[in-house]
């Protein structure tokens, strides 16, 4: 489950108040404006690298819950300095993927629990209006575009791949907002959803999952096919609200990723 925040490519550092020379017996001082010194390009693009790329492997969950991230092995490992590998993971502690402790150093954060079911919520009313837009609008063009990420989530289920049919799900959801005319709902939604995918990435492997997954998506685009906006809403609903039952299994079966 963008996943994104952290957009911010760096923070300005405050100049010190410069202070003009005096007028004589005036005693006044004048005070220059203060001014944001600007954060190197180099460095900003540099974080940002970093930040995206621990964040989709977080997500992925290539990047376990509690994993520790030391700075020293992910300068080395991207090749720059301490610098914008700090910044980066400042910013994924705001996203809620990292957690920092000065003494003891800095984990991959572990899942809170109680925060899914509001962020499955935010994405049901997100997905769930888009939907009834595209149900009402869906042209066949629309429609051959959900059928072909369909058709690819197939060929990754035939595959094992299991990689590959994640990136074809998020391709399906992606193209819901985009015939429905607002693809900037899709970007809420991966903000929203960030906690969600990583529970959702655990369930891949459980036998049937992928198969149901299918099934709800062809669900979906039957509605959207036939504009029926209620019947897709419905089935967005269905679809997007699976993973709720699959919390106390997921939590009792890896109690260390959850909090």
């Amino acid at each position: 489950m963008s996943y994104s925040g952290g957009d911010n490519h760096g923070r300005g550092e405050a100049m010190s108040e410069a202070v003009s020379g005096r007028e004589a017996g005036a005693g006044r001082r004048e005070r220059r404006p203060q001014r944001m010194a600007a954060v190197p390009a180099g460095r900003a693009t540099a974080a940002a690298m970093v930040q995206d790329e621990l964040r989709r492997e977080i997500l992925d969950m290539e990047l376990r819950p509690g994993a520790p991230l030391s700075e020293k092995e992910l300068t080395a490992r991207f090749g720059m300095s301490r610098t914008p590998v700090r910044e980066a993971l400042i910013r994924l502690k705001e996203e809620g993927l990292v957690e920092i402790f000065p003494q003891a150093g800095t984990f991959v954060a572990r899942i809170p629990i109680g925060a899914i079911p509001e962020a499955v919520f935010i994405r049901q009313a997100l997905e769930c209006a888009t939907v009834e837009l595209l149900a009402e609008r869906a042209s066949a063009e629309d429609v051959a575009r959900l059928d072909a990420t369909i058709a690819r989530q197939h060929e990754a289920f035939d595959a094992g791949d299991q990689e590959s049919f994640h990136r074809a799900d998020e391709a399906f959801h992606e193209a819901l907002a985009q015939g429905a005319g607002y693809p900037g709902v899709w970007k809420l939604a991966q903000a929203a959803k960030s906690q969600i995918d990583r529970c959702r990435r655990m369930t891949l492997p459980v036998p049937g999952r992928m198969e149901m997954v299918i099934r709800e998506h062809l669900a979906i685009v039957d509605e959207v096919r036939r504009h029926d906006a209620q019947a897709a809403i419905a089935a967005m609903r269905q679809h997007l609200g699976t993973l709720l039952p699959d919390l106390v299994h997921l939590q009792a079966s890896n109690p260390d990723y959850f909090v």
